[in-house]
């Protein structure tokens, strides 16, 4: 596959909270493609000293900061998804840091000789960013899965778990976008099986240079 490729094969995948994007991440980084994570990206965004951690900060205030002087992204979600204005302004001091070092850590991989890189971007649809890829993956959950997932997880009421499901755009508007589409409503097991089948398509697929996006979407 490095060999046939002239060209980086940029992936993005996406979905809503809960859907299973990093277990599919993960999968794929065991299969041997690169990895961008946009929550690592995020965090290395609001650390402190960062440009948008300053403005977090003056917005927000010390409430939001832990005692290492991280910011407490526990309550900040609290935050936002009850204060549609201080969600946006959150977007508008993390999302242009987050795009900036997207694109840094892409340039780097491709240097290092990287041929497929696949971007975990949560919010892809929503910044308007899958123009910027080869090939859209899509998982998608049931949201009633999705928010159980989201409670035992980040230890969180039922209640903020759907508040911040409500604030997302749905798996239906994502899936009519195109791509694949990655059904994550059963085992890990099975999730593995389908990613394991997503992964012979991309191969195929970046071979040939192909960019797959306004498509109908294909179901894995």
């Amino acid at each position: 596959m490095v060999n046939t490729i002239k060209k980086m094969f940029k992936i993005a995948v996406t979905g809503g909270a809960g859907s299973g994007k990093s277990s599919v991440c993960n999968r794929l980084k065991e299969l041997g493609i690169t990895i961008i994570s946009s929550d690592a990206l995020a965090r290395e965004a609001v650390a402190p000293g960062a440009a948008a951690h300053e403005k977090i900060l003056n917005y927000f205030g010390e409430k939001v900061v832990l005692s290492d002087g991280k910011l407490n992204r526990q309550m900040l979600r609290r935050i936002i998804v009850n204060d549609d204005t201080a969600r946006r302004s959150l977007e508008r001091f993390i999302h242009p840091e987050i795009s900036k070092l997207m694109q840094q850590k892409m340039a780097q991989a491709e240097q290092n000789g990287g041929r497929v890189v696949a971007v975990e971007v949560p919010l892809l649809f929503e910044l308007g960013m899958e123009k910027q890829f080869d090939l859209i993956v899509i998982v998608s959950a049931d949201p009633k899965l999705r928010v159980k997932r989201l409670m035992d997880r980040d230890k969180v009421s039922r209640e903020d778990a759907e508040e911040l499901l409500n604030v997302q755009m749905p798996d239906q508007e994502k899936v009519k976008r195109g791509g694949f589409v990655l059904s994550n409503n059963g085992s890990t097991e099975q999730l593995i099986s389908a990613v394991n089948r997503l992964y012979e398509n991309l191969l195929k697929i970046s071979e040939k240079g192909l960019k797959v996006l306004d498509s109908q979407a294909i179901m894995f």
